[in-house]
């Protein structure tokens, strides 16, 4: 059987502090009628995205679209269909949301998403309003006291929300010491902590997630934590990908996109491959080697989730 290819647009329309999302429940006489879902609708052939999804929203929601951003492209198979889910992050829009053709629609705390019943096709839009658009790496500090200024030092005065502990030099008792210290700043400043090693350390240290490197990912054969955790592997091409989906990773990092000082011997995929590999990620993917905050709108227009880094965000408070 030849399968129908739907191309269609969606909004993750957020509340302008930023805790809530608008969804709205799909008509009991459509398919997966009575879920909820990320406002939007099928594309004319004409149309692009973005075209479309202004149409949408002024057709069920009244509302007009004033800025808007690229936040995923799903793909997804159902049994009769290809779903291909072009899904805009709407910044600012004129209007007050309501459902025109009488549908529900919900300003939802992003906490309280994973409530709600979703059409499949759906889901990877719940991991990408939850995640921030800047992933830090730490680096291989041996100080532990200039650790802790350098990681103070991103979380307030560069905002960052998402922080993966990398540190191969220590040993598991001081990694372990590290660790505390780190979810304990994390938790002051209102970040998620990501721990890169053993799924096994959440036993030890409750930080929100594991980040399995990309030999540790292969190795698997199903999900090593909690739904309730975050977990997020190095990729660096379509195999390790399709692994990270497959044991359900909440997001990954893809690279590298440039040379980088610390793997100058890996040739770089730009964004052309980048773009390509994305395309067909079932997940949010985040921009890592050489990236900046400079690149961080390239990377969404590109499909990204945003940019992941070491160098731009580690640095010293008088740096």
């Amino acid at each position: 059987m030849v399968k129908r290819r739907v191309h269609a647009a969606a909004a993750a329309i957020i509340s302008s502090d930023g805790k809530k999302a608008l969804i709205a429940r799909r008509p009991s006489n459509v398919d997966h009628g009575g879920l909820w879902e990320f406002p939007g609708g099928k594309l004319a052939p004409y149309e692009t995205g973005l075209e479309g999804l202004k149409r949408e929203l002024h057709e069920e929601l009244g509302v007009e679209i004033r800025r808007a951003q690229p936040l995923i492209r799903i793909h997804h198979e159902y049994p009769d269909k290809h779903i291909l889910l072009d899904v805009w992050q709407v910044h600012e829009f004129s209007g007050e949301p309501f459902g025109r053709e009488g549908q529900a629609v919900r300003w939802v705390p992003l906490e309280e998403l994973v409530s709600y019943p979703f059409p499949a096709a759906n889901l990877p839009i719940l991991q990408a309003v939850m995640l921030p658009t800047e992933y830090l790496i730490t680096d291989e500090e041996s100080d532990e006291g200039l650790f802790v200024a350098c990681l103070e030092r991103a979380l307030v005065e560069d905002g960052v929300r998402l922080v993966q502990l990398r540190a191969k030099t220590l040993d598991e008792t001081a990694y372990l010491a590290r660790a505390e210290r780190a979810l304990a700043l994390c938790r002051q400043y209102g970040s998620r902590l990501l721990l890169n090693g053993e799924p096994a350390l959440l036993g030890t240290v409750d930080a929100d997630g594991i980040h399995l490197t990309s030999e540790r990912l292969m190795q698997l054969e199903r999900r090593p934590i909690a739904e309730g955790k975050w977990l997020s592997a190095s990729t660096h091409d379509q195999t390790q990908l399709t692994q990270a989906a497959r044991i359900g990773c909440d997001f990954v990092t893809l690279s590298p996109l440039r040379t980088t000082p610390s793997h100058p011997e890996v040739a770089p995929m730009g964004w052309h491959d980048f773009q390509q590999l994305v395309e067909r990620a079932a997940m949010p993917v985040f921009a890592l080697g050489g990236m900046t905050r400079f690149d961080a709108n390239h990377a969404r227009a590109v499909g990204a989730q945003g940019i992941a880094s070491i160098r731009d965000f580690w640095k010293a408070p008088d740096a």
